[in-house]
């Protein structure tokens, strides 16, 4: 008894078939029907499924189709459920002469059915329901009405040294249950099921992204891999033991510019060969797909939920406001051990916390792109707290001043732009808009791993310009409750050198022209910022440094154009902060990396580089000139975002703002609670 097909049938005897549930039959109708015949009924037991022509005949008992035969004619046959026993179905077709009520041959199709499938959770409901569509689950389609498995990556801190020629080996039963599940079903008569094996494979390549796991027969409660980079197929148990068998699936990997994120596993058919000189026949494949769950980034408006700090840097009241404000905010703080050789400043240049999600499951990772060469100096690996993952991506620029780390890449709040919603936010990544030898950009390798995950499309900004090159220099999204008047629940803080200068005139017009910025500020530290104290009337006679936030002040109007048009801002969504830059050359950077190209630094510590957790802002103390006792630069601020429903707090630690490149707000980062929206619903 063989798969066949198609089948052609005999009036000498019966034919007998084995039919997988799920594959169609071909029977030739017509090939074996009578001389002089004419018509022909056809009819199926209750386990049979007939299409014939545009009629379904559902194999009911007793249902019979009556067809002339006037060409030659075929029918599909599937079976709907296993048969209990060999030859259970059958198929009759019985052949008529014209006038005649009896008929004058009958041709007889006995079946087997039997099913080989896998089923995984396609409708992502946690559910492993048989699609009716059998072809449904070799598909993976996105939207709310979509369908499809996802696979979720574990990213252990473990993992982050592992290499594919030395995998994982076993998993325990509680670290099993966050993995993606798969089930084998297998039914039909032991006896038929005897003459067959079955093979669980995937592609070569494929097997590099994933691995499978299966419970030991010996030890139930440990589960080895049976494919993984190594092993893209594994042979089954004999089939005499029928009934469900259960595999849990890891991704290995995010995915990237070099994989789409589709892995198909697939279990084979295979009839043993009765004589060894004749090699082994496929008959029957099924197939599912999975999607890897991407690596998703989540805004500063999103609720914060831990802050992990440098709290060992000679930055005491920077870490001291901090703490408070992360205890006003009921967020938790860790704390992360410090490398001294970089003052702590790669926290936040260099690393982002993000989320993967699969309907099981949602869990926190930390993306970090480091510029160091040995993962022995990475100690943000060693801080992390328990269920954390954490995944390598190192930079490929390992100058001070590159652009290539995570620190360049902000997360913009959901928006709708140009006709389409953007229910997970846009990546904004900082570079140059044209090639020099002076341009720095975010490595592509980096760049194409974020446009890769497909649900948060990125937006490319112009930050070439600033001397760190980060787009958090000069904007910052704010939370705010306005979402029932319909607004967007969130305003885009954009640095402005223009609104800056309108407050110190209005200020000098008031009779403050002899007010000084830095006051209080020890004349070393100035020195070693290249600052010092100066008027606000010596600040608005400085024509160079009105020539040069000019050219700021296009810089950021451009972004200002590009964000309106890729996040469908209108003005009322943009407030504009007083700030001031000044042009200078790379700081604290080795002279090989030196170039003639002048590049904006913060003239006082930068409010846009702001800590936001939830309603109140830690934002940095800018030393603007005080009157009457008040900052006008605190006040003008306060005065913008306080009837929004922000708190500000000016955090009062003017070492760590300026001091070579960067500031103090790169020494935390924040975990943020995830977005509501599940991806897979949304149309990339």
């Amino acid at each position: 008894m063989t798969f066949q097909n198609a089948l052609r049938l005999s009036l000498d005897s019966p034919t007998h078939a084995i039919c997988v549930v799920g594959m169609e039959l071909t029977l030739d109708i017509s090939g074996c029907a009578p001389t002089n015949c004419e018509s022909f009924t056809i009819r199926g037991s209750p386990r049979v499924l007939i299409h014939l022509s545009s009629a379904v005949i559902t194999g009911e008992e007793g249902g019979v189709v009556w067809r002339p035969l006037m060409q030659p004619t075929e029918a599909l046959v599937r079976m709907v459920s296993p048969s209990p026993t060999i030859n259970e179905d059958k198929v009759l077709i019985s052949y008529y002469s014209p006038d005649k009520e009896v008929p004058m041959a009958t041709a007889v199709l006995f079946l087997t059915g039997i099913e080989v499938s896998l089923e995984a959770d396609i409708y992502r409901d946690g559910q492993m329901d048989m699609p009716s569509d059998k072809q449904a689950k070799k598909r993976w389609v996105w939207g709310p009405n979509g369908w499809g498995a996802i696979l979720f990556v574990v990213c252990n801190p473990s993992n982050a040294e592992e290499t594919d020629d030395q995998p994982s080996s076993e998993m325990a039963p509680k670290e099993i249950q966050d993995l993606s599940q798969m089930t084998l079903i297998v039914e039909g008569p032991d006896q038929i099921l005897k003459d067959y094996r079955l093979v669980l494979h995937t592609s070569e390549e494929e097997a590099k992204k994933a691995r499978v796991y299966w419970s030991q027969k010996t030890l139930p409660s440990l589960f080895v891999p049976v494919l993984g980079p190594d092993k893209p197929f594994y042979e089954l148990d004999p089939l005499k033991n029928r009934g469900k068998k259960t595999f849990y699936i890891e991704a290995m990997e995010f995915p990237s510019a070099t994989f789409s994120g589709l892995i198909s596993f697939s279990v084979s058919l295979v009839e043993k060969a009765l004589d060894k000189s004749l090699p082994e026949l496929p008959l029957y494949k099924d197939t599912v797909v999975f999607r890897v769950a991407p690596c998703i980034f989540t805004p500063n408006t999103q609720v914060p939920l831990e802050i992990y700090l440098c709290k060992e840097l000679q930055l005491q009241g920077f870490v001291d406001t901090v703490t408070k404000l992360s205890e006003k905010s009921n967020v938790q703080m860790a704390t992360v051990y410090e490398d001294p050789s970089r003052q702590g400043k790669w926290l936040q240049d260099e690393m982002a916390f993000c989320y993967t999600q699969a309907p099981q499951k949602t869990s926190f990772l930390v993306l970090d792109t480091p510029r160091v060469p040995s993962l022995d100096e990475l100690p943000m690996k060693y801080s992390l707290g328990p269920g954390l993952g954490y995944l390598i991506h190192p930079a490929k620029d390992h100058r001070v001043a590159s652009l290539d780390s995570i620190g360049n890449l902000m997360v913009s709040p959901p928006v709708k732009a140009q006709g389409k919603t953007y229910p997970l936010g846009r990546v904004l990544i900082g570079g140059s808009y044209y090639p020099s030898e002076d341009s720095r950009n975010m490595s592509r390798e980096l760049l194409d791993f974020v446009y890769a995950q497909q649900v948060q499309a990125p937006v490319e900004l112009f930050s070439d310009w600033l001397m760190t090159g980060h787009v958090d220099e000069f904007l910052c999204f704010v939370p705010v409750n306005d979402t029932n008047d319909d607004g967007k629940g969130f305003r885009l803080l954009l640095a402005s050198p223009s609104a800056c200068f309108e407050l110190f005139e209005q200020k000098q017009k008031e009779g403050h022209q002899d007010v000084t910025l830095f006051e209080g500020i020890r004349a070393e530290q100035l020195f070693s910022n290249g600052r010092e104290v100066r008027t606000i009337s010596q600040i608005l006679a400085d024509k160079t440094l009105r020539k040069q936030n000019d050219y700021v002040e296009r810089c950021i109007n451009l972004n200002r154009t590009l964000l309106k048009k890729e996040l469908g801002l209108v003005d009322k969504d943009i407030i504009a902060i007083p700030q001031l830059f000044c042009l200078e050359q790379l700081t604290n950077v080795p002279s090989s990396q030196q170039t003639s190209k002048l590049f904006a630094r913060p003239y006082f510590p930068n409010m846009l580089q702001m800590i936001v957790l939830d309603k109140n802002l830690g934002i940095p103390k800018p030393f603007g000139p005080r009157i009457k006792g008040i900052c006008c630069l605190e006040e003008a601020v306060c005065g913008l975002l306080e009837p929004l429903g922000l708190k500000c707090t000016f955090i009062d630690d003017f070492d760590c703002y300026l001091t070579n490149m960067g500031d103090a707000c790169s020494c935390a980062i924040v975990k943020r609670v995830p977005f509501a929206f599940k991806w897979w619903k949304m149309i990339p």
